[in-house]
């Protein structure tokens, strides 16, 4: 239970270490990408269900037009206040991954106070690095959706069905705590089925930590930041817990 709750606690650090300076570039960028997005899809929103009020209420200025607008455009308002808060960490994701492992490499610098094994980089070793990364993301990928599908035939199973939520939520806890830690094992060189390996080693740790972030998940506004403080937040447990460990 202990090493659960030190898991955890990584994340909440996470948030804490994305305000410090030289890292919060790697947070802005994106942030600022996915905010000019969401600006201009809700433009969009806006204009768009504006025409569809105009076809299905007549115009006028009766009373019962004014209520039934007013009505609409309230439900517009909570549509899109939900559909922002709960895919926003989604696109998020999708647009800073590219900056996700830079933000690993200086959390892991500022952490130890050494510098990255990855060495200096520059734009030859981040061109060289687009293939492994890529092969590591598919290998990822195809790992999820095999213990995925798996996990959804045992839900379809009578008596076990009863478990499957609470075994989604340890899938999911699972699958996140896997996916972010990836970042700073594979800046110092370790491949997906090393990873792995070391998460399993360190299981308890690695579930409070892929739990709190699943938390955060669905927590209004603190999933805004909950990528680049998951990011973050792994480093740190990487680097303080097993970092010495990886020539084993």
């Amino acid at each position: 239970m202990m090493n659960i709750l030190r898991g955890a606690t990584y994340v909440f650090r996470g948030y804490g270490l994305i305000t410090r300076p030289g890292l919060r570039r790697f947070v802005v960028a994106p942030l600022l990408v996915n905010m000019l997005i969401f600006a201009s899809l809700l433009w969009l929103g806006i204009d768009q269900f504006g025409n569809l009020t105009n076809l299905l209420l007549p115009s006028g200025e009766s009373w019962w037009a004014a209520l039934g607008r007013f009505a609409l455009w309230l439900l517009f308002a909570a549509a899109a206040l939900l559909i922002i808060i709960f895919t926003f960490t989604l696109l998020a994701n999708l647009v800073a991954a590219p900056f996700n492992g830079l933000l690993s490499e200086k959390v892991e610098e500022q952490v130890t106070g050494t510098r990255s094994p990855r060495g200096p980089g520059g734009l030859r070793a981040s061109v060289a690095g687009i293939i492994p990364s890529l092969v590591n993301e598919l290998r990822k990928l195809i790992y999820f959706l095999l213990w995925g599908g798996l996990l959804f035939l045992l839900s379809l199973v009578p008596v076990l069905n009863a478990l499957s939520p609470f075994l989604w939520i340890a899938f999911t806890s699972w699958m996140l705590a896997v996916e972010y830690l990836s970042y700073p094992m594979e800046n110092n060189g370790l491949t997906f089925n090393d990873v792995r390996k070391r998460v399993t080693e360190r299981r308890a740790a690695s579930l409070g930590f892929g739990f709190a972030v699943l938390c955060a998940m669905m927590i209004p506004f603190v999933n805004f930041l909950v990528m680049p403080a998951a990011v973050a937040g792994a480093t740190a447990l990487w680097a303080e817990t097993w970092r010495d460990e990886k020539q084993r």
